[in-house]
């Protein structure tokens, strides 16, 4: 690991991109800590730890978000634009067209999807600040306008870092920047653990089950992660002047998890939108209402967040793996799957098996995501943030990141991160 590591160091055009994307990092990390003005950041820590949502928004914004700093609303409205643009694509023909004229048409839908990205972030802000106008030092029209366009405008300046790092670093920029804030509190989470172990709130097998159930989940997130369903592919002989090709035996690899940790990110996002917004109205029906029944912590929210997990995953692999596209270059090049036939045929045996195979990578991701409430009954440790949400996106970027390095030193016949 360590030779590997030098190796990486060695390519100059690696090197850049991993010494460019730390800088952002930092530049993210030491943003997290400039709070906004007129904002009681005491006060506010205090609401913060009153809330399971507020604790989870925390976790997910590395701390900006209970110190109320120009960066509190993290990434989340860019990902909330995300879903929205990628579900209007299906709807709206003109989005439909352009996402199929190549990286002109994509450039276009990354435009409008900024665009999105300023006006929900405003609307998130102004919600989150008239939740929480209580910190406020001079609470009034202006304060809040002001307080919302501030950390619009640290969300914006996150979307443009995400892009930068996706462009000249190394792994996606917006699961970078949820890693690095969720990484960033497991040295205040190990705190709090020892704190509760040191006061009696908790004992040592309760630590012990934790750091099993915490091993498990690991060891569960990387095997579905890298989990592949091979289905063999045949290529017929051609003949081309004097020369043969094909003829050989490959496989097509189907990952049971097509997705990757895009759901759980979605899914989290989308729920805490309403949860904002709802703040904007505290003691009206709808509030009660949905506090009582979808709030976060409740059976019906629980519910709702599994039901997204599973959708979106299912929504992003069709996006991102079209059975028809697949067989029709199989059929291009004289492939074909023993036992089915090209065309149509092998179109819909892709789709049967990529259903089954996302069916349970959907189920796993949900399961991983409610965990959080299992680990407290099972262990009493209270205020359990960094859990299954956290540990799979921590576990499902790293790995990405990896094997984008990995192609890197591979490209230069380096050896390689992964054995």
């Amino acid at each position: 690991m360590l030779d590997s590591l030098k190796n990486a160091l060695k390519v100059s055009e690696l090197k850049t991109k991993l010494l460019y994307t730390l800088g952002m990092i930092f530049i993210f990390r030491l943003g997290a800590h400039i709070p906004v003005p007129g904002v009681n950041t005491e006060r506010f820590a205090e609401l913060v730890s009153s809330g399971m949502i507020f604790g989870f928004f925390d976790v997910i914004s590395g701390g900006a978000f209970k110190n109320f700093s120009i960066f509190a609303m993290s990434i989340t409205p860019y990902i909330n634009a995300s879903i929205i643009m990628s579900l209007l694509q299906v709807v709206i023909p003109h989005l439909e067209r352009l996402a199929k004229e190549g990286e002109e048409g994509r450039k276009k839908i990354t435009e409008y999807t900024r665009y999105l990205t300023v006006a929900l972030a405003f609307i998130q802000g102004l919600g989150m600040v008239l939740g929480v106008k209580g910190s406020l030092y001079n609470p009034g029209v202006l304060a809040f306008i002001i307080t919302a366009i501030t950390i619009t405008a640290g969300t914006t300046f996150l979307m443009w870092m995400g892009e930068q790092i996706t462009e000249k670093g190394i792994g996606n920029g917006i699961s970078l920047l949820i890693f690095a804030g969720i990484v960033s509190r497991v040295p205040s989470g190990i705190g709090k653990l020892v704190e509760y172990l040191n006061v009696g709130t908790v004992n040592v097998l309760s630590l012990v089950l934790l750091v099993v159930i915490g091993g498990l989940v690991i060891a569960g997130v990387v095997a579905v992660q890298e989990g592949q369903r091979r289905i063999p592919v045949q290529y017929a002989k051609r003949v081309v002047g004097r020369r043969v090709y094909g003829g050989q035996t490959t496989h097509l690899p189907l990952r049971v998890n097509q997705a990757g940790v895009i759901p759980i990110i979605f899914a989290s996002s989308l729920l805490m939108f309403p949860e904002t917004i709802v703040k904007m109205f505290q003691n009206s029906a709808v509030a009660v209402f949905y506090g009582k029944f979808l709030g976060w912590g409740t059976v019906g929210h629980t519910l709702m967040y599994a039901l997204l997990i599973v959708g979106f995953t299912y929504f992003y692999t069709a996006i991102i793996m079209n059975p028809v596209d697949v067989a029709d270059n199989i059929k291009k090049y004289g492939g074909f799957i023993p036992g089915i036939r090209p065309g149509r045929p092998t179109a819909d045996y892709i789709t049967r098996v990529m259903g089954r195979i996302t069916l349970f990578g959907a189920v796993f991701l949900a399961l991983i995501a409610i965990l959080p409430s299992f680990v407290l009954l099972a262990t009493q440790i209270p205020n359990i943030y960094f859990g299954g949400t956290s540990l799979l996106i921590v576990v499902g970027v790293a790995l990405d990141t990896m094997k984008q390095m990995e192609s890197h030193l591979l490209m230069r016949s380096y050896q390689g991160f992964i054995k």
